[in-house]
């Protein structure tokens, strides 16, 4: 198996998971805080989904599908157009309220483009230097490494979530 082709199947493995994470997933399941500062699993789905959005169109060169397939619009957040969650306080995440087809919608068009992005590149392609900010530089291979360390992370929360607040009676 290529390297690419394995990240093609790691980042499928995000997709079944945010799916299975949504699926009749009602709204006050999506809202539901174990306590006051815990993030809910729409915060979590949306997080991850941006994350992936804005990492993996700026490496491919892309306009984010948050702006470019109007998603921005149809969430209706109160943040900058360019907020994916990172430092997000316990009001900002109350304030991401989706139901599970705006979420999976989103998700699912950032997934599309991230699978066209990867389908595209090639093994030489994972050494290309994307950020020189760090020491060392990070690759194109550190990036969606990093990206898919977040998505998995965070997917997992949001399948933690769920399942406390399905004891919880939702």
């Amino acid at each position: 198996m290529r390297t690419v082709e394995l990240l093609v199947d790691a980042y499928g493995r995000v997709a079944e998971e945010v799916a299975a994470v949504l699926d009749g997933a009602s709204p006050e399941l999506l809202a539901y805080r174990p306590d006051r500062a815990a993030n809910t699993v729409a915060w979590l789905v949306w997080h991850l989904t941006r994350v992936q959005d804005d990492h993996v169109s700026d490496v491919a060169g892309t306009e984010q599908v948050w702006t470019a397939a109007g998603w921005v619009e149809r969430f209706a957040l109160p943040f900058g157009v360019r907020a994916t969650g990172y430092g997000h306080s316990a009001a900002e995440v109350g304030s991401v309220r989706a139901d599970a087809d705006l979420l999976r919608g989103y998700f699912e068009d950032t997934h599309a483009a991230t699978m066209t992005f990867l389908e595209s590149a090639t093994a030489d392609d994972l050494d290309r230097v994307v950020d020189v900010a760090w020491d060392p530089p990070v690759t194109l291979g550190v990036r969606l490494v990093s990206v898919l360390a977040d998505d998995l992370q965070h997917v997992g929360q949001a399948a933690y979530v769920r399942g406390l607040a399905r004891r919880a009676g939702l």
